[in-house]
């Protein structure tokens, strides 16, 4: 009875995030494509601001789409962060045949600040429009994107709003962990409630692509505010909300694109670098492991060796498995299929790779190790290095 008992717990902790994931879906929805709003939105000024330090591979491809783009009237700033590459070599080169474009070198980085929050606040500081569209130098946007993520904002009346790019994933890492964002996100996220509320507990992001009003923005201390922290995804959201302002989230999918990271190093060093901003504190591991662990890797352990007993029993006795060890086993296998499930969902919705899904329960595991590390390492006064810097 207490292993049957066991078995129902578990099938409740797979069944949260996925009831949670499916009303989600409903909430989380691409850009703004109203003609109304869209013909509004692109009259409106924007300034995108790329905040740069050692992207040679990846901001000529970044400033190439901006340069395709259909809005009216942008800028394009990017800021080089003391480059130890050809990154600011290549945006001058861009710039001396588009003008929209301009390079600006950081004033340096100021004792307690990041680097990228540092230069993320010099960029607005050099921002002429009222729009601010922060913008990392891997994400490439589509040609009408700047102007249905202003008519999102427009749509939303958030001072803030933050998109999620489509993930590009090439390794075996990135395919299992990247694809994470998306399940913790929308299983473990009340959008609803988010929309309803300027409560800073509801705070959440994709630091890869905001977009901000400025005066909002400033009012809000900006980077400012969040100057020491790696975490800006879930950071600036939260310091617009405790100014008393709304944030919100949509599906960007369908308008960018970007591979944050390029093998298993990268991704292990770029989840340990803000894990501890994040899940990986003393307040939240906890109960998150337990809701990881407990939703998505216990039933198919505790599935396959109920199956072990059970087909085990049947041998002994002869006779097939029946009564409390039989409903066992059904209940653990409908925990194992629920479990999976936000997985396989957000892979048909958002294009995710297949392997991962089919091997999400390993991810689970992964990830929550790579949680434990970094509280581990905190502890230990042990610091991450990022693009050169810890």
């Amino acid at each position: 009875m207490a292993f049957f008992v066991t078995a129902c717990i578990v099938l409740a902790l797979a069944s949260l995030p996925l009831a949670m994931f499916l009303k989600n879906l409903q909430d989380f929805q691409r850009a703004c494509s109203d003609p109304s709003l869209l013909e509004q939105a692109s009259s409106l000024p924007v300034s995108v601001l790329i905040p740069a330090r050692n992207e040679e591979s990846s901001i000529n491809a970044a400033l190439d789409r901006l340069i395709e783009s259909t809005h009216r009237h942008f800028e394009v700033l990017v800021l080089d962060d003391a480059s130890e590459d050809a990154t600011a070599a290549i945006v001058e080169s861009k710039s001396e045949r588009f003008p929209s474009i301009q390079l600006h070198r950081s004033q340096g980085l100021a004792p307690g600040w990041n680097g990228k929050q540092n230069a993320c606040w010099q960029l607005a500081q050099l921002a002429q429009y009222d729009r601010l569209l922060f913008l990392d130098a891997d994400v490439r946007l589509s040609s009408e994107a700047l102007t249905r993520i202003l008519a999102e904002q427009e749509y939303r009346q958030a001072p803030l709003i933050s998109g999620f790019p489509f993930q590009e994933t090439g390794t075996f890492a990135e395919k299992l962990l990247i694809p994470m964002m998306h399940y913790i996100l929308l299983g473990f996220l009340p959008i609803d409630r988010m929309r309803n509320s300027t409560d800073p507990g509801f705070a959440a992001g994709c630091g890869q692509l905001f977009l901000a009003k400025k005066s909002e923005y400033m009012q809000a201390g900006g980077h400012r505010a969040i100057a020491q922290s790696r975490h800006d995804g879930i950071k600036l959201p939260r310091a617009f909300r405790l100014a008393g302002l709304k944030t919100d989230l949509f599906d960007a999918s369908d308008l960018a694109t970007c591979r944050m990271y390029q093998n298993m190093h990268q991704v292990h060093q770029g989840l340990l670098k803000n894990a501890t901003e994040g899940i990986a504190n003393p307040k939240l591991i906890v109960p998150f492991t337990i809701l990881l662990l407990g939703g998505s890797v216990l039933p198919i352990c505790l599935f396959l060796w109920q199956l072990v007993r059970c087909v085990d029993g049947s041998l002994r006795i002869g006779l097939p498995s029946s009564g409390l060890p039989l409903a066992t086993l059904i209940v653990l296998g409908i925990a194992t299929l629920l479990g999976w499930a936000p997985r396989l969902l957000a892979q048909k919705r958002f294009g995710q790779s297949m392997l991962g899904a089919l091997l999400h329960p390993w991810s689970v595991l992964w990830f929550v190790i790579l949680q434990w590390t970094a509280l581990v390492r905190q502890v230990l006064r042990l610091k991450t290095a990022w693009r050169g810097r810890l």
